[in-house]
């Protein structure tokens, strides 16, 4: 998983793509830890979305509630929902949803379906590739390496709906559900906000 706030793009993207990309980053690294000072003084200078697009009220929601807190507080919030000794009180791999259970079956589909594509976890990275921010990392790389094309998109569909979409509303309501949710429940209603967007975008493919 990348550790970079910002993707390498040394090539050309539709501006959609870029976004979608950009966004991606953004979830990866807000689902994996904390943010950083820097990243979270990013997110407070971020302008907010027009009325009109589906992502604003969830986007301009979470800027606020990036500029109510401070790096400490969200990182405290962080350890509460999902870190912890034992059992955390909101999982953020997809096998715990989908399977109730973690390093099951659907694990051993994503990591079928990683290697077919080149992709793999980095040696550092301890969780699986089912944590939420490795997917979300997955996604970024699909839509951003040099040889992506418009014959991508159905590479991306096929990933995206086997491993996001399935459980991604399941997260939403686990994190919305914590009384301690601030920051992460608005980044929760974001990213189901997002996941909306890609889905619709997706069935217009098929």
């Amino acid at each position: 998983m990348t550790t970079n706030p910002l993707p390498d793009q040394s090539f050309a993207l539709e501006d959609e793509d870029a976004a979608r990309a950009e966004v991606y980053t953004l979830l990866a690294h807000l689902f994996y830890a904390p943010p950083s000072a820097e990243l979270l003084a990013h997110l407070r200078a971020a302008p907010e979305a027009e009325l009109e697009s589906a992502l604003a009220p969830s986007w301009n929601a979470l800027l606020g509630v990036a500029r109510d807190l401070d790096v400490a507080a969200i990182s405290a919030e962080y350890d509460t929902l999902f870190g912890g000794v034992g059992k955390p009180d909101v999982y953020l791999f997809g096998s715990h949803y989908l399977s109730g259970f973690l390093n099951e079956k659907p694990l051993v589909q994503l990591r079928d379906d990683l290697a077919k594509l080149g992709l793999a976890r980095a040696p550092a990275m301890p969780e699986t590739e089912d944590h939420i921010a490795y997917l979300c990392d997955a996604m970024r790389l699909l839509i951003t390496r040099p040889e992506a094309d418009g014959s991508s998109l159905a590479l991306q569909r096929e990933f995206y709906l086997a491993h996001i979409r399935p459980w991604a509303d399941d997260l939403h309501d686990a994190i919305v559900a914590q009384p301690a949710a601030r920051f992460y429940a608005r980044l929760a209603e974001f990213f189901r906000d997002f996941n909306s967007v890609e889905a619709q975008a997706f069935d217009m493919l098929s």
